[in-house]
């Protein structure tokens, strides 16, 4: 966001305050796996809205539990602020703050039903950046990837979205990725190009995913699992290509590193030709196409079903 637009934002988003001074904030603990969300609800005092939003935003922090049934940190705050807006949006934004702590802001619209801030994506978006470290500027494709492929892959999981929605929602966003035609290498192009930047990284995420899940009888949620375990610490700054050494360490099998190499450098988006073929997926004049192939339709249904319990 623009930093005169992001400061205007903040002013009108300021929270209200109690008599003795201090800011208005309900705080709900979610714990899951041994770790902490911290959820807090700003500038409210209606309980009945307050209810409202801790239980949508427990709803898409149970999203992020389908990788592999824990928060990805020990310890991380999601903070609702109400705003007002003319637009249709019911969250208009979201970021994550990285400093002493992690903390996942949602700006949400002061009008906005349950059930519009259920269909959103921006929340599970936004907490799916919590699986990844800081990657810099450099790393922005793969941090905004890696969130726009599990905010619908993981809403499918949870029930949020029909697993045909989610190939849909994936499909029209690699769509949108497609029409950027600067012609700057993907990991040079920063704030511009955004569509690009989002979906030619999802399409690296799903790529690697389904190289795992075919080749490797792994997953992209089981190496970040164990990238989560050993190695994530939410603060501070890892380099991409550091991160993505590490996870073929992880991973015991090189599917990272060359495909970010490859991609960091591509001056157009690239080809999803192979992967559309291994999920049995095709761009039909009416919408996806999907083909009954017995290996096509089991892969398709291991990304997006929910995981198994324990």
């Amino acid at each position: 966001m623009h930093p005169k637009l992001l400061m205007l934002a903040l002013l009108a988003a300021a929270p209200a305050y109690a008599d003795d001074g201090k800011p208005i904030v309900n705080e709900h603990v979610l714990s899951a796996g041994g770790n902490t969300l911290h959820v807090e609800v700003v500038e409210t005092t209606d309980p009945a809205r307050i209810d409202e939003l801790q239980r949508w935003l427990a709803e898409a922090a149970g999203a992020t539990l389908t990788p592999f049934g824990r928060y990805p940190l020990a310890d991380a705050t999601v903070r609702i602020t109400q705003i007002d807006r003319d637009d249709d949006s019911p969250v208009p934004w979201g970021q994550t703050q990285r400093g002493d702590d992690v903390s996942v802001l949602l700006f949400v619209r002061r009008d906005a039903s349950l059930a519009e801030l259920r269909a959103d994506w921006t929340a599970v978006h936004e907490l799916s950046h919590l699986f990844h470290p800081y990657l810099g500027r450099e790393g922005r494709w793969l941090a905004e990837g890696l969130a726009s492929y599990y905010q619908n892959v993981l809403r499918a999981r949870v029930g949020l979205l029909t697993p045909e929605t989610a190939w849909r929602e994936l499909d029209a966003g690699f769509s949108r990725g497609q029409r950027e035609d600067s012609g700057m290498p993907l990991d040079g192009l920063g704030r511009r190009g955004t569509m690009r930047v989002y979906w030619a990284g999802a399409a690296f995420w799903l790529e690697a995913d389904l190289a795992l899940r075919r080749e490797h009888r792994s997953s992209l949620d089981a190496v970040l699992s164990k990238y989560s375990r050993c190695c994530l610490r939410g603060t501070g700054e890892v380099a991409p290509e550091a991160f993505m050494a590490k996870l073929d360490e992880l991973a015991g099998a090189e599917v990272f590193l060359p495909a970010y190499r490859r991609y960091a450098q591509s001056r157009e988006f690239p080809s999803l030709v192979a992967a559309y073929s291994a999920l049995g997926i095709e761009r039909g004049a009416d919408g996806l196409v999907y083909s009954d192939r017995a290996d096509a339709r089991k892969l398709r249904a291991a990304i997006m079903r929910p995981r198994a319990k324990p």
